[in-house]
């Protein structure tokens, strides 16, 4: 895989997180969005895992609140965003 095409994939399911995210945590999702852009391939991996902890920290908050749509949408994007930083070997299986 090219270093553009692991871009991509991250920012767009950043991109789909972003505007999931309550209001207050959308500027730390921005602020990955922003790191994936501009760092070198072997950052990727750490930008990842804090994507992978984020997302899990959303859906926590979206169950607590009981908002089930919230919650599929978050843990659909979490799964895709495992699935992917696994795939493209930046980080090992959960």
């Amino acid at each position: 895989m090219t270093c553009q095409y692991l871009i991509g994939e991250l920012s767009v399911r950043l991109q789909q997180l972003q505007a999931l995210a309550d209001p207050a945590v959308a500027p730390e999702v921005g602020r990955l969005l922003a790191e994936v852009e501009v760092s070198p391939l072997t950052a990727l991996a750490s930008v990842s895992a804090q994507a992978l902890t984020l997302t899990d920290e959303l859906c926590w908050q979206s169950l607590l609140r009981g908002d089930m749509a919230a919650f599929d949408a978050q843990a659909r994007i979490l799964a895709e965003l495992s699935q992917f930083a696994v795939g493209a070997r930046l980080l090992s299986q959960r």
